[in-house]
């Protein structure tokens, strides 16, 4: 039968009012330190969550899970994505070229990588068609040598709907009155913003355009870009699909163009979280001298509880439970505190920045401009797992002290 007596006691000294302010001030710390670790924890790993979700929904919803690629164009295309369709896990296929050029508008360069796109096809395997700024998509099919730039790029060139834009491919084009690169006048049909540092380096154009472009026959293509229901399987499914279509093909996948800032975002999350989680485990440690210092205030108590009747491990549970009452309620505070401002940090930082006119994150140096949050429960649950653990693991020696005091000697003097 479960005795309820040390558990009643051990509430009651961590309610009661202390006559010694110095212990009250240390438990008042414990309690505090936990519920601050507690919630920078909670936000800084919801904060690491949001810009993982904006790497997978952003910057891989723009550019391919993977793609296949012609030697150096792709043959009988429409055939192949037929093939590649019926392939496991594929959701879309569309056609694809590129370029690397430069464009420029009046006295405005910027380099950029420029696509040939189906319009209609380029849906299944992107995202752009739902954040355009200005403009359609569509438009690439009404207008000849018609562009959609990104809203950044737009910006840097000084350049609006119905502008001319000239692109400059990095080839020569020789000719009797001696060699010129290859230059070609656009215009400008639609602008896309997704909020990453796609904005300033990405460019589309109509497939057919992309192909006289780069001279290659008319219904020509170099790639196919292809997308997965699971990002995840793209590595391992691409080399599938390679053996699959007949001839030498390339391919590759999102991986090999973004994989390495995926994996950035994720060591840094596990490495964030695991220094935070040092912040807790101190403020959990500092119970050890908060119920040292009770130990030795409550004595006294502590000798006429033994005289009572009280074993020693009946002793050991009323510190014990002193104990996690004070690490679940800062853990407590904490998680209410975390979780409120996880759900509010993107609204709070923007607020910061429309107060004091500064932009703490800029499109041109991080892959998007504002300060993500995503709150996953399984993460709260494993912090509030851990305090927990910390908690019992910090009450277990000053409990072990008190359960040693011996009545006699401790009512010697009294």
């Amino acid at each position: 039968m479960i005795n309820f007596l040390p558990i009643a006691i051990g509430l009651r000294y961590a309610r009661a009012k202390r006559s010694n302010h110095f212990i009250s001030f240390i438990s008042f710390s414990s309690i505090a330190g936990l519920a601050l670790g507690v919630m920078v924890l909670i936000t800084v790993l919801s904060v690491m969550n949001g810009f993982d979700r904006e790497l997978r929904q952003r910057i891989l919803g723009m550019v391919p899970h993977a793609t296949l690629w012609g030697n150096p164009e792709l043959d009988d295309w429409r055939s192949t994505a037929q093939l590649v369709e019926k392939m496991p896990n594929v959701v879309g296929v569309a056609p694809n070229i590129q370029a690397q050029v430069m464009f420029q508008s009046g006295s405005s360069v910027h380099g950029a990588i420029l696509n040939g796109i189906n319009p209609e096809m380029e849906k299944k395997v992107s995202i752009i068609d739902e954040n355009i700024a200005t403009g359609s998509l569509e438009a690439l099919d009404e207008t000849r040598f018609g562009i959609v730039l990104g809203a950044q790029l737009a910006k840097m060139l000084k350049v609006e709907i119905g502008d001319k834009v000239t692109a400059i491919l990095p080839k020569a084009n020789v000719s009797i009155v001696g060699v010129a690169p290859v230059l070609k006048r656009f215009t400008l049909v639609g602008t896309f913003e997704v909020g990453a540092e796609l904005d300033s380096s990405l460019a589309y154009i109509n497939i057919k355009d992309a192909a006289k472009l780069k001279r290659y026959k008319e219904d020509s293509v170099e790639a196919l870009r292809i997308s997965f229901d699971d990002l995840f399987v793209a590595p391992s499914h691409i080399w599938d699909i390679a053996r699959a279509v007949p001839g030498q093909n390339r391919v590759s996948d999102w991986t090999r163009t973004h994989g390495n800032l995926f994996q950035a975002i994720k060591m840094e999350k596990t490495m964030i979280g695991l220094l935070l989680l040092l912040i807790v485990a101190v403020a959990a440690f500092n119970i050890v001298s908060t119920l040292v210092m009770v130990v030795t205030d409550k004595r006294n108590d502590i000798a006429i509880l033994r005289t009572m009747g009280l074993t020693s491990g009946q002793v050991m549970w009323i510190f014990i439970v002193q104990g996690i009452f004070i690490g679940m309620l800062g853990t407590l505070i904490g998680v209410v505190l975390g979780v409120t401002l996880a759900l509010n940090v993107s609204e709070i930082i923007a607020g910061l920045q429309t107060l004091l006119n500064v932009e703490f994150l800029s499109a041109d140096v991080y892959f998007i401009n504002y300060l993500p949050s995503q709150l996953e429960w399984s993460d709260v649950e494993l912090i509030v797992s851990s305090a927990f653990i910390m908690t019992v693991g910090a009450t277990i020696y000053p409990a072990w002290r008190a359960s040693k005091v011996e009545p006699a000697e401790a009512l010697r003097y009294e």
